[in-house]
């Protein structure tokens, strides 16, 4: 049964079914299995709301700097990364 907040036959509860059944074939225990597949799914859930909301942190904005390649990004401070990221997105 996949994490609360995640309705079955949706990609999440899929992944988490995939996730669990991959961790007991490297043989974790099954409880040890749902935490992790729980775990995976709610970061990855969590992860693309962020991406998605304009509430971003610093560290954030930086990794997706980073993904873009955006020149520079070291010495930027949060304000300059987010238009820096929202031009390169452009």
């Amino acid at each position: 049964m996949p994490p609360r907040g995640v309705k079955k036959g949706t990609k999440r509860a899929r992944q988490y079914s995939k996730i669990k059944q991959s961790a007991r074939k490297r043989g974790a225990s099954t409880s040890r299995a749902k935490e992790i597949a729980a775990r995976t799914v709610n970061k990855k859930r969590s992860q693309s709301a962020t991406s998605r909301s304009t509430g971003q942190t610093k560290e954030q904005l930086y990794n997706r700097a980073k993904r873009l390649r955006i020149a520079g990004r070291s010495s930027m401070n949060k304000s300059q990364l987010q238009r820096a990221v929202a031009a390169k997105k452009r």
